[in-house]
């Protein structure tokens, strides 16, 4: 790679100006990596109790509906949920975390869950539905959170990479090639200087 480097003035120059953009890019990105990091372990640690709540109000819903269903006539609890009168939907946006699009997710709801008479059901189906409407609201969350999580590691591992290129590799291999032209350039200026001692010595003579 040095042999093929031209060692002039201007190239010296040049390379400087490239050394210059680099490490401000190392900055920048090293200042990207660590925000990055401060968000994503903030984020992890929400998670965790999150997840242990969706797993407590899901095992709720679960156990609700199997009291509802010991407590009323198959028959019975197929009619009460055969036709839905909530209707659901969710919008998701995207918001930037250092130039990262992570989406944020918001639940558009509409009627009630309780969809029938309570001639025939017992109290349990309302609060098994009750509680599924609970662990939806959770689920939502976690979702959201979670995905938030995985594109921003994703982010932090390119970043990371960037950086070490940049400080191992390309920032080393200027100033190797700079300290390679300085030392051609005053190796050249050497040997005029030698020269031109000689030929003063010449006339001189």
């Amino acid at each position: 790679m040095l042999a093929n480097v031209n060692a002039t003035r201007m190239e010296l120059l040049r390379l400087r100006k490239r050394v210059a953009l680099a490490s401000r890019g190392h900055r920048l990105l090293s200042e990207k990596r660590d925000e990055i990091s401060r968000r994503l372990i903030k984020i992890a640690r929400q998670i965790q109790p999150l997840r242990e709540r969706v797993e407590k109000e899901l095992l709720e819903t679960c156990r609700r509906f199997m009291l509802a269903r010991a407590t009323m006539e198959p028959e019975h609890t197929k009619a009460a949920l055969e036709v839905p009168t909530k209707k659901f939907s969710l919008a998701i946006t995207f918001a930037s975390v250092m130039n990262v699009k992570v989406p944020q997710l918001t639940k558009e709801i509409a009627g009630e869950i309780i969809c029938y008479g309570f001639a025939t059901t017992s109290g349990e189906m309302d609060a098994a539905l009750l509680a599924l409407e609970r662990a939806l609201d959770s689920l939502i969350e976690l979702a959201e959170k979670e995905k938030q999580a995985r594109l921003l590691a994703t982010e932090l591992q390119m970043t990371r990479r960037r950086v070490n290129v940049l400080e191992h590799v390309v920032i080393p291999e200027l100033h190797e090639t700079i300290r390679f032209i300085f030392d051609k350039l005053a190796e050249a200026e050497r040997d005029n200087t030698s020269r031109l001692m000689k030929i003063t010595d010449i006339i001189r003579a």
